[in-house]
């Protein structure tokens, strides 16, 4: 009998359709950002596809889902940051290398093709892409991978209430150093023109917080507003 984690016939089918990575990722691009803080919020994948918006907790656990029914693991990785929020991928295998999808609102923190020897380098690539309002880079470790079946008895798929323990779990668990404190205190600051690229697209929000980045050359532009803070998870 074809397992379905509780989820029903729509929801399946739905989650069928994102049959490879670059769909699920596509589908993660197209979602609204999930900016909601009254209250914050969990979603499973059901009440994701339910609600029509996730933020990168919530798409990581998307993809993981869709991931699981094209025959893959449910893996997530969690990247740790300093004076900076968290961020949490969907990450698979083809052959021996390493891929990873994600929700963000920063461009250089999303897919990555499976061209990764290892999860460390994985990881890495997405270092110069990881920064803060202020122009810090701010990446400086991640977990191994996690694999949601451990949660199946919790129904973290079809859950009609936020799952809140599955990033409490991610909170635990050890985390692998990236940097040593000699290499954090030779980082620079951010590439004004990289700063800029990683705003693209990105829903901006909060703007009562704006942030002072590194400068970038002035060049026109069609009423782009300064970046601003995000009040939601990365």
């Amino acid at each position: 009998m074809l397992e379905t984690w509780g989820l029903s016939r729509g929801e399946i089918s739905q989650l069928r359709r994102l049959s490879t990575p670059e769909r699920v990722q596509r589908f993660l691009d197209e979602l609204p950002y999930n900016h909601d803080t009254d209250p914050h919020t969990c979603f499973s994948p059901r009440l994701v596809l339910r609600h029509g918006r996730a933020h990168c907790m919530e798409g990581a656990m998307l993809a993981a889902a869709a991931f699981r029914l094209a025959g893959r693991p449910p893996l997530i990785v969690d990247l740790a940051a300093v004076r900076d929020d968290d961020h949490v991928l969907a990450v698979y295998r083809e052959g021996r290398a390493w891929g990873a999808a994600a929700k963000s609102s920063y461009s250089g923190l999303r897919f990555r093709d499976p061209v990764y020897r290892t999860l460390r380098e994985l990881v890495m690539s997405y270092f110069p892409h990881y920064y803060n309002p202020e122009g810090e880079k701010t990446l400086r470790a991640y977990s191994r991978p996690v694999n949601l079946a451990r949660f199946d008895s919790l129904g973290w798929m079809a859950s009609e209430e936020d799952v809140w323990y599955i990033p409490e779990h991610l909170v635990h668990i050890p985390h692998i150093r990236l940097l040593t404190s000699a290499e954090v205190r030779r980082l620079s600051r951010m590439d004004g023109l990289l700063y800029e690229a990683g705003m693209v697209g990105r829903s901006l929000h909060a703007l009562s917080n704006p942030a002072h980045g590194p400068k970038v050359p002035q060049r026109p532009r069609r009423g782009q507003l300064p970046p601003a803070r995000l009040e939601a998870l990365r």
